[in-house]
């Protein structure tokens, strides 16, 4: 449910504000939602909450994604060496973000971080051997997500390649 109403602190504000106001009950409960805005006032409250300020917090959440890529371990001495940390964070981020529009469509991993999709996808025990012909991945018999695994590898394996 969504309502908007004015409200003024009593000493930090000048002016009165809008808020909108989203009321939600989940499984675990209450989930009462507050924003103050200064958006068009003829805007109605759920699109500008939902279309507006929503995406704003799923931009802030991408940002936190890129961290857990160990973007904020910029910690050398030198400008250049922390660029590349920075370039290469950058670069495995895109290609997540690939692998889930592109692989994961449909899949339980579909809306993971990319934190979940390292350790459940990318962190696995695995023998590689190379031939002249093949590379051939032997994953671990234990593997819990392997049948997972080969659906993304076929989805993949389906697109062709450009150039």
């Amino acid at each position: 449910m969504f309502h908007e109403f004015v409200y003024q602190t009593r000493e930090s504000w000048s002016r009165t504000r809008r808020v909108v106001a989203k009321a939600e009950y989940l499984e675990k409960g209450e989930n009462p939602r507050f924003i103050v805005t200064s958006l068009d006032p003829e805007r109605p409250a759920q699109p500008l909450y939902e279309e507006h300020y929503c995406a704003r917090g799923d931009m802030e959440n991408r940002i936190k994604e890129q961290l857990m890529l160990f973007s904020d371990r910029t910690s050398t001495a030198y400008l250049r060496s922390n660029q590349l940390r920075l370039y290469f964070s950058s670069l495995a981020y895109v290609l997540l973000q690939s692998l889930r529009r592109l692989g994961l469509e449909g899949t339980e991993l579909a809306q993971a971080q990319c934190a979940t999709l390292r350790l459940k996808l990318l962190k696995i025990g695995a023998l590689i051997r190379i031939t002249v012909r093949k590379v051939w991945v032997s994953l671990a018999g234990g593997y819990p997500y392997a049948e997972l695994f080969r659906q993304i590898h076929a989805k993949l394996s389906a697109i062709p390649l450009k150039g």
